[in-house]
């Protein structure tokens, strides 16, 4: 299997690149967040490769990083999801945007991404949603709000009045939930409700 591959880069499509590694063309599938980071026509570059074999074909596709690599994986681990799909969340999200969405359940993120309707958006985050906090680095408090508001689990008072009436001023779910977990974290579980919405304020004012 092909792991990595180091060349100077031949020409550019719509989602792949060719890259000349000693003079063999190989065609790689990319994000388009990856192609636009690669360079111009005639300079170096390198790719982490993930290669797919079927009876008909050898595809491979190209990454920045391992992390980009991973959430490829991770993300076609969901009913629905295939590379193509993977490959245009990949486009619309940063990993770090991707891994918010998913921790923070919002499912309206993820569906940005062309071929990805509501249905499918939600069982990404509700598949994903206790993976993405170790693979992603977000605060796993920050989920567990996110998933209690979601699922109407009960939470001390305060947090959630504070969640809630940051969702009232116009904020969305996802976004409230963070900025509370970003004070709690900060200052502690003990605050009142009405300092964790002024809190929660200036968190996301930030």
């Amino acid at each position: 299997m092909i792991g990595k591959l180091k060349g100077v880069i031949d020409s550019y499509d719509d989602d792949t690149v060719i890259l000349d590694v000693q003079g063999v063309g190989y065609l790689i599938h990319c994000s388009g967040r990856t192609l636009t980071a690669l360079p111009s026509v005639g300079e170096a570059a390198s790719l982490i490769i993930e290669t797919h074999v079927r009876e008909d074909m050898i595809r491979l596709y190209g990454f920045r990083s391992e992390a980009e690599r991973q959430w490829f994986r991770l993300l076609q681990s969901v009913q629905g999801v295939g590379s193509k799909v993977a490959l245009a969340i990949l486009t619309v999200l940063e990993l770090g945007e991707l891994a918010t969405a998913i921790g923070t359940l919002d499912k309206a993120m993820v569906a940005r991404a062309p071929g990805v309707g509501p249905k499918l958006a939600a069982r990404i985050v509700a598949e994903l949603k206790d993976k993405a906090p170790a693979f992603g680095g977000i605060d796993p408090l920050v989920s567990r709000l996110a998933g209690a508001v979601d699922e109407g689990k009960a939470m001390p008072a305060p947090i959630k009045d504070a969640i809630s009436a940051l969702v009232n001023l116009g904020y969305a779910q996802a976004q409230a939930a963070t900025a509370i977990a970003a004070v709690v974290n900060r200052d502690g579980a003990d605050l009142a409700a009405a300092q964790l919405i002024r809190l929660g304020l200036k968190e996301m004012a930030k």
